[in-house]
């Protein structure tokens, strides 16, 4: 899964952190999941401890979009072979899912491609009824990819507002209020187009509070934001957003339309969801690797967030501490964290939150210390790195290092010292992961 040989040449505790956060990777694949959470046995399809008799409905689709829905796609195509009546979903990473139905969408920005992906989704969950059961996969990513502009707001509108607010360094909650509002399918539209079928999400979080009403911006979930949140969120982070998305969300705020559905909604009665894979399935996978190897681990958080060069010299502070007091674990130590952190674009260059994290931690890392951190999905930002591997030698010029910080521009520092970690696209999605090794 990641090139080994894109990077430089690693030492033990390099492989280390390469290995546990590949495994990491591998845990959230959508086949590892869903082989562990869904069966079919005599006709019954049981998802956790739900169970659905499949002679009771007259049709069988899959819907959903992210990700991990095109593999999601595949693995329910196999495993309901002959039973499935169709069904569609929008992905980056499609695979063949027959009779399912891949649309092949861009991310993070949306295309013309994922509106006419979604509305597909769309139309076939409003030809839904009673007597349907929809298998639908909500997957990180499916933000961009489900794209249903209100009517209005233009493709081009839409794409516009994405780049501000992936730019303005909101957390993802308050980005998803915004997209939620100018959609046609986010914050439990989707159910309401699906309602009375009996519906079931298969919900890939990649969201630090685990909160499903975010991931993917909550097409079946109920929304507890509105217009009025959205509006505050481009006011507070002065997102540059196009006159007609600015004109909508007014005109939502002052009660001209009616918000998106929430728990009181008789849409979310037939619903239901479970969270089959979170940061958690790659941080626990990433963590017996460590111990394995003979690192004492310890998982800070499945929820670090915030500015992500900030995050990284917390992470230093306590490999720090480790180093020096064997607090708040002694080495050899494995510190690991998941969660989602952000950035605030205020310079011209390229690279990601992960990368900005690492090349953050490298300037101040201790010696005997080693830094993998990733994005599980193996698209740092709008890179084709997924993230970087540092160590305390990484920085060898303090000054320009510090140079392309400021100017978000960190992607070729990294790269000229063969410290970008590269996967491709590894079909999931399950936020960032961060292995640090404390050896001495």
């Amino acid at each position: 899964m990641i090139d080994r040989n894109a990077t430089r040449d690693a030492d033990p505790a390099h492989e280390v952190a390469l290995d546990a956060v590949e495994a990491g990777i591998g845990a959230a694949q959508p086949r590892a999941v869903l082989e562990r959470v869904i069966t079919v046995e005599g006709g019954t399809l049981r998802i956790a401890e739900e169970a659905y008799d499949l002679a009771a409905y007259d049709e069988i689709v899959v819907l959903g979009g992210g990700n991990a829905a095109g593999q999601v796609a595949t693995y329910l195509s196999e495993l309901l072979d002959g039973r499935l009546d169709g069904g569609v979903v929008v992905t980056d990473d499609p695979e063949p899912a027959d009779p399912i139905e891949a649309v092949v969408g861009t991310h993070p920005v949306p295309s013309e491609a994922n509106v006419d992906g979604t509305r597909r989704v769309l139309d076939r969950a409003r030809a839904s009824d009673e007597n349907t059961l929809a298998v639908v996969a909500v997957t990180g990513g499916g933000s961009a990819l489900l794209a249903a502009p209100v009517e209005g707001v233009s493709l081009a509108d839409l794409q516009s507002l994405t780049d501000g607010l992936l730019r303005s360094g909101a957390p993802i909650d308050r980005i998803n209020a915004v997209r939620k509002h100018v959609s046609a399918i986010k914050g439990g539209q989707l159910a309401r187009g699906l309602a009375p079928a009996t519906t079931v999400g298969l919900v890939f979080s990649d969201v630090s509070s685990g909160d499903v009403s975010v991931v993917a911006s909550g097409p079946l979930s109920p929304d507890p934001t509105t217009y009025a949140d959205a509006l505050g969120v481009l006011e507070e982070y002065e997102v540059d957003a196009p006159e007609p998305v600015v004109r909508h969300v007014e005109r939502g705020a002052a009660g001209g339309f009616d918000d998106t559905p929430n728990e009181d909604d008789s849409a979310f009665a037939t619903v239901s969801t479970h969270v089959v894979a979170d940061n958690f399935t790659a941080l626990g996978a990433a963590r017996e690797v460590c111990a394995d190897a003979g690192f004492e681990p310890l998982v800070l958080s499945s929820s670090v967030r915030g500015e992500a060069r900030e995050a990284a010299l917390t992470h230093v502070a306590i490999a720090e501490e480790s180093g020096r007091t064997g607090n708040p674990v002694s080495p050899p130590a494995a510190i690991l964290s998941g969660g989602e952190t952000t950035v605030t674009i205020r310079g011209d260059g390229e690279g990601g939150p992960n990368q900005e994290f690492a090349l953050s931690a490298a300037i101040e890392l201790p010696e005997g210390t080693v830094l993998c951190a990733v994005d599980t999905d193996g698209i740092d930002g709008p890179t084709d790195a997924a993230g970087a591997l540092v160590d305390s030698t990484t920085v060898d010029d303090l000054q320009l290092a510090r140079a392309r910080l400021n100017d978000n521009d960190v992607y070729d520092y990294l790269d000229e010292r063969d410290a970008l970690v590269f996967t491709g696209q590894t079909g999931t999605n399950v936020n960032d992961l961060r292995v640090l090794l404390v050896t001495e």
